[in-house]
């Protein structure tokens, strides 16, 4: 403060004593420098900066955020004191690994660990993570928190033309929760069934069961043909989804009530977990988050002491080097790197930005992205035990039992073999709130990435509404659910999985990267880096974020357009019209990008550069120099 008024009155002294002057306004500005570096210098004014900066350049420029001729960039803050903060650090923390822990981690690593060469995998995961996925995940992070922002409103302040990424973002992320809560309401199903002395999944004698049932656990000589189902299976496919009375997308069938119930209840607990902001979620995370970690060490405990365990692991963990060499291998590495840490979804920005303005966002993105990773290591050895001993009772090969692969994984193969063991009611019980937690989490960073995002576009209309437009966006949630909540909801659960998210949500992802390194600059968004940490990031990360990261996503995008299996879930082959119909719903989120930057060029007058916003970024660049 000091400071401030001792060169505000010298310059108020220079002016009155030469009348003549008419370079006030530049004096004001190359003060407004040197107060800039100063207080970024300077450790314990760092954080503060930014508001002394701002109140200085609104007295005689026109644009806050710059100084009257552009001399030199000012930070621009967003964040005011009545926008939420985290009540702690922790609380922070464990939204962002609740978000990058999801059921995923748990389904998916451990199928396309062994599908594509066992520990030989490990290789490409972990290169695919240091040079693509921990750089990105760092990047969003730091975004959100410099700018303090959501999705939206964050590309005024790094390149107004790229703003459509905010828009395809929050449509996208409704695409999620129209699938991805089902799959947790059939967890809470699957819950309330579990309360019983003998699990209702574990014999053929309910009336949902057909002559094709076979249950060959403490059954001696049992065939197992082509045509056999396990009482867990006809559980699934008959009881929980009734798939059989829809004949495919043509014909889904009416809505279950049992499952709207479950919704229901998963909804209302969302939205009085979100509707207070990050002070009620920050809250909740505490149970959600760190409770699926004390059930997984339960499981792997329990796995461990089964007969059969080590023949699921060696098959887990059994490289097979000669893949390494397969194109496919990489493709899925990359692929399962991005969707496990989750840049791109604008989670990451919206969390981030209620954290200070110091915090230490790289520690954070180093430590969550390693809990991340290591989880889904672990989980692989929670299904392989599992599978291990499935197939040592069945007195097949691990193979022929770990053939399930995505949600029935989890709602057919561990079920059944958690039914045939001791204390099953217990087990079952665990499991499936494991699984209800571990979705909760991820269900509330994708709304709060919405809800971010809209109320920083458009704080006057419903800033202060933050309450209704929270139940306005889950009963929109809810309404979008339904069609998959019929007897053929999985199948739509399945097309919204495939095309929904996929490759418009890595497209996102890429011209994220690309706006951020190339156009925003990298050396402005290291200096932004510097200002909050109190040092600049390395030439690995410049390098990681303006060429490396960007190929990583480009490489992705083009092996998912190159031309794969045919669709099919359980024994419905995806006609053509509905792969047509996916791709118009991918094609629905990502237009927003080329649409929006079409309007930006046709009403804003000004060339390509001026319209972008980088001739701007250039002169204040060249003013700095100077």
């Amino acid at each position: 403060v000091l400071h401030v008024d001792f060169m505000k009155s010298i310059l108020l002294t220079s002016n009155n004593n030469n009348t003549k002057s008419s370079h006030t306004e530049t004096d004001t500005a190359l003060c407004t420098q040197l107060l800039l570096w100063l207080t970024f210098h300077s450790p314990t004014a760092r954080q503060n900066s930014a508001v002394m900066a701002g109140s200085l350049t609104r007295q005689g420029s026109p644009k806050a955020g710059y100084s009257a001729n552009n001399a030199a960039p000012a930070p621009v803050v967003t964040q005011t004191e009545s926008r939420d903060k985290w009540s702690k650090k922790m609380d922070f923390l464990l939204s962002v690994i609740g978000f990058a822990v999801d059921l995923g981690n748990v389904w998916r690593f451990p199928y396309v660990c062994y599908q594509n060469g066992g520990g030989a995998f490990l290789i490409p995961y972990i290169l695919m993570a240091i040079f693509g996925g921990v750089p990105l995940f760092y990047m969003e992070l730091a975004l959100g928190q410099f700018h303090r922002t959501g999705a939206i409103s964050i590309w005024k302040h790094i390149c107004p033309i790229f703003k459509g990424i905010g828009y395809s973002i929050c449509i996208i992320a409704l695409y999620v929760s129209f699938y991805y809560n089902t799959i947790i309401a059939w967890a809470l199903f699957y819950f309330y069934s579990s309360f019983s002395t003998i699990l209702p999944w574990t014999n053929c004698d309910n009336v949902w069961n057909t002559p094709d049932c076979t249950n060959y656990f403490g059954v001696d000589n049992v065939t197992w043909t082509n045509s056999s189902r396990s009482p867990a299976e006809e559980f699934y496919t008959r009881n929980v989804l009734e798939i059989h009375k829809s004949s495919g997308l043509k014909n889904v069938g009416g809505v279950r009530w049992q499952l709207m119930l479950c919704l229901f209840l998963i909804f209302t607990i969302v939205y009085f977990s979100l509707w207070k902001g990050v002070k009620t979620s920050g809250k909740v995370v505490w149970v959600t988050a760190t409770f699926p970690y004390i059930v997984l060490f339960i499981l792997l405990i329990r796995g461990a002491t089964l007969p059969g365990a080590w023949r699921g692991v060696v098959f887990y963990l059994k490289p097979q080097w000669g893949k390494l060499l397969e194109t496919s291998v990489w493709v899925d590495a990359a692929a399962q790197i991005f969707f496990s840490l989750g840049p791109g979804f604008g989670v990451l920005l919206a969390l981030s930005s209620y954290n200070p303005f110091t915090n230490n966002c790289y520690r954070d993105a180093i430590v969550t992205s390693l809990v991340n990773c290591l989880t889904s290591f672990v989980s692989g050895f929670v299904i392989f035990t599992v599978l291990g001993y499935m197939a040592e009772i069945r007195k097949v090969e691990v193979e022929d039992v770990a053939k399930d692969k995505g949600p029935s994984l989890l709602f057919i193969t561990y079920p059944e073999a958690i039914a045939n063991m001791m204390g099953s009611t217990f087990f079952a019980i665990i499991f499936f709130v494991m699984m209800i937690m571990l979705g909760l989490d991820s269900t509330f960073g994708g709304l709060e990435a919405i809800i971010t995002a809209v109320l920083d576009e458009y704080p006057e209309q419903l800033g202060h509404r933050r309450e209704l437009f929270v139940l306005g966006l889950v009963v929109v949630c809810f309404l979008g659910s339904l069609s998959t909540l019929t007897n053929g909801g999985a199948y739509v659960v399945k097309l919204l999985e495939e095309f929904g998210v996929g490759s418009s949500i890595i497209a996102v992802g890429f011209l994220e990267a690309i706006a951020v390194s190339w156009f925003y600059g990298i050396k402005r968004f290291s200096n932004d880096i510097q200002s909050m940490l109190g040092k600049s990031p390395g030439l690995y990360w410049q390098v990681c974020w303006v060429a490396i990261s960007p190929a990583f996503l480009a490489y992705i995008i083009v092996s998912s357009l190159l031309k794969g299996p045919p669709l099919t879930l359980f024994d419905y082959k995806y006609p053509d019209w509905s792969i047509t119909v996916g791709y118009i719903i991918g094609l629905s989120s990502f237009i927003w990008i080329p649409i929006y930057m079409v309007y930006k060029l046709v009403w804003t007058p000004g060339s390509l550069k001026q319209v972008s916003g980088t001739e701007e970024k250039e002169s204040v660049r060249n003013a700095s120099k100077t």
